[in-house]
């Protein structure tokens, strides 16, 4: 298998879209533009790229960004082994030698001095430096650079440079409208409609307290997590506490009142 099979992704993933974010990525990447996608926590950030992916018919090489990440960890290092060293490369450097979409899921959570190394591949460059090996990469012509970041989250020990995100063009995303989110928590699910528009109603319930004891809503992911639950036969009450309030709070009020949401949706 090729590096390039490797990294296909082959089945469609299930994505609806919102509005013209994918002809205007299509447009980004005919012309190799580096994109970035801003948006709350589980509204289908991940899934867009893997279906941009997909439709585009590109590789794709995701890294879960974290506090932890070395620049080698991108690049790539050398390996010690019996008869001496092997260099290995990193996901970046694959992305860029053999023409796959790279993308950095939440990119903030990564040390700045680690981020920089990707400057030099989303300008007029097209680039990757090795310095360990001192090698200069000439980025394929395929290749793309993605990055996406929950705003929400953003403060001045985890934000972007303005000599990062002036390099990219942009996405801002958020949970979709009522109708829309049902339809792709039914998709998604197979779980009736009505019930998928119960659970959406108490997601959106939870999103109106962002800011007033809550730091973040009730994500699609947690509502298709507890469609899932429903459809497997736990009780609608049990699987919404289970799988949409108690992962998102500890409070006791919150709680309750998210509490209160349920059992209202579900008497």
């Amino acid at each position: 298998m090729t590096a390039k099979e490797q990294y296909k992704v082959h089945k469609e993933p299930f994505y609806q879209p919102q509005g013209k974010e994918v002809e205007l990525y299509e447009a980004a990447y005919a012309a190799r533009l580096p994109v970035m996608v801003k948006g709350p926590t589980g509204c289908g950030k991940s899934r867009f790229v893997e279906y941009m992916a997909w439709k585009l018919g590109k590789p794709l090489i995701t890294v879960a960004c974290n506090e932890d990440m070395t620049a080698s960890d991108l690049v790539g290092r050398y390996l010690l082994e019996a008869n001496g060293t092997r260099w290995l490369d990193g996901p970046l450097t694959t992305a860029a030698r053999i023409g796959a979409i790279c993308y950095l899921d939440e990119i903030v959570e990564a040390r700045q001095d680690t981020t920089v190394v990707i400057h030099p591949l989303t300008d007029h460059r097209r680039t990757l430096p090795i310095d360990k090996k001192g090698e200069l990469i000439e980025a394929h012509p395929d290749f793309q650079l993605v990055i996406s970041y929950n705003p929400g989250y953003q403060s001045l020990m985890k934000d972007l440079k303005q000599s990062t995100k002036q390099r990219f063009t942009a996405f801002d995303f958020d949970y979709p409208e009522a109708t829309l989110e049902t339809k792709i928590v039914a998709m998604e699910t197979g779980i009736d409609e009505a019930t998928a528009a119960s659970l959406v109603k108490i997601a959106q319930t939870a999103r109106n307290l962002k800011g007033h004891g809550l730091d973040e809503g009730i994500s699609t992911r947690l509502v298709v997590y507890a469609a899932l639950l429903i459809k497997g036969g736990v009780d609608p009450r049990d699987a919404c506490r289970m799988a949409m309030a108690r992962p998102i709070t500890d409070d006791a009020d919150i709680r309750a009142t998210l509490d209160h949401a349920i059992d209202a949706t579900f008497a």
